[in-house]
C-alpha cells in the first residue's frame, strides 16, 4: 500500500471521531493533500476557520507528535509520488492565458486530477459490486444532478444492468421507494447546494434498509452520511453551478467496469440492443 493511502486511510479512520473542527480540518487535508507541504500551521488554521492548537491536536489524533511531524511525512509521500509519476504536474498561475476557454479547461483538468486522487479503490470496487449484484438500479438527484441521473442511468440500460431515475414530477423520490426492495440500489448524486429532496430520500431509503450509494463532492456532505459508500469527485466552476467534467469522467469509469466485470452479459445485451434498433430502423449513440 503506498504511503499516499495509508495518510489517507488514516484519516478516514479516525475521521467519525474527531470533533466538529477538527472534522474540518480533516476534510482539508483530504481534499488539498498535495498543497499541505507548502503550507505553513497558520495558513491551514486560517484556511479551515479554526485555530492553530486544533490543526496541531488534529494531527496528534492520527497519532502524529505534531503538525511538523505530519507535513513532513506528507512531503515525503508526494515527492515519492513525483518521483514514480502518479500526480498530475500542478498548473502555475504564471502559465495561464487571460481568455475564458483555456482557464475554464484548465479548471476541468484539476479538477479531474483531484477526482482521481481522492477517489479510494476500495470505495469504486464497493460501489462496481453493489450495481452488478443489484436487481435493479435507480439514480436520483436534482438540477445538474438529475442531468447526470439520466446519464448513469442510460449507460448502464446499455450494458444490460436495470436502471431507471426518480421522476420528480407526479410523485416524490419517497414515493418511489416505496416501490423497492432490499435487492435494489439507489445511486444518489449530490452537490452543493444539497437537494433536500434528495438527501430526504436516502434517508428514507436507509430507514427501509435499501442500499444507497452516492457521487458528492465530500465526505462530510450530508448524502455522504447516508450512503453505504460515496466517492468524492471535483466540481469546481467559474460560474456560481457545479462543473460536471470531472462526474462525468467518474460515471463513464464506472459503466465500463461494471461491463467489463460481467462482459459476457454486456456483450450479449448490446447485440440484442442492436438486433431490436434494426428492426425498428433506428440509430443508438
Amino acid at each position: 500500500m503506498s504511503g499516499y493511502k495509508k495518510l489517507k486511510d488514516r484519516i478516514h479512520l479516525h475521521f467519525d471521531e474527531l470533533p466538529k473542527n477538527q472534522k474540518k480540518i480533516a476534510e482539508f487535508f483530504l481534499e488539498n493533500f498535495d498543497h499541505i507541504s507548502f503550507l505553513n500551521v497558520q495558513q491551514i488554521a486560517e484556511s479551515t476557520s479554526t485555530n492553530v492548537a486544533a490543526v496541531v491536536r488534529f494531527a496528534q489524533r492520527i497519532g502524529f507528535s505534531g503538525f511538523s511531524e505530519m507535513r513532513d511525512e506528507i512531503e515525503a509521500t508526494l515527492r515519492n509520488r513525483l518521483e514514480n509519476g502518479n500526480v498530475f504536474p500542478l498548473i502555475k498561475p504564471s502559465e495561464l492565458t487571460k481568455d475564458t476557454l483555456t482557464l475554464v479547461a484548465n479548471q476541468e483538468i484539476a479538477n479531474i486530477g483531484d477526482t482521481l486522487r481522492l477517489t479510494e479503490k476500495e470505495s469504486y470496487n464497493k460501489i462496481i459490486e453493489l450495481i452488478i449484484n443489484s436487481k435493479r438500479v435507480f439514480t436520483t438527484g436534482l438540477g445538474i444532478s438529475h442531468l447526470l441521473s439520466h446519464i448513469i442511468s442510460y449507460q448502464l440500460n446499455q450494458i444490460g444492468i436495470f436502471s431507471n431515475v426518480f421522476t420528480n414530477n407526479e410523485s416524490t423520490f419517497l414515493e418511489q421507494i416505496l416501490f423497492m426492495d432490499k435487492n435494489d440500489l439507489i445511486i444518489a448524486l449530490s452537490f452543493p447546494p444539497y437537494s433536500k429532496a434528495t438527501i430526504e430520500a436516502a434517508k428514507f431509503a436507509k430507514e427501509n434498509r435499501i442500499k444507497v450509494v452516492s457521487l458528492t463532492n465530500k465526505k462530510s456532505s450530508p448524502i455522504s452520511l447516508l450512503s453505504e459508500v460515496s466517492l468524492i469527485i471535483k466540481s469546481e466552476n467559474m460560474l456560481f453551478t457545479n462543473s460536471f467534467a470531472a462526474i462525468s469522467v467518474l460515471i463513464n469509469a464506472i459503466v465500463t467496469e461494471c461491463a467489463l466485470k460481467n462482459k459476457s452479459k454486456a456483450t450479449k445485451w448490446l447485440n440484442e440492443l442492436k438486433n431490436v434498433t434494426k428492426r425498428q430502423d433506428i440509430t443508438i449513440d
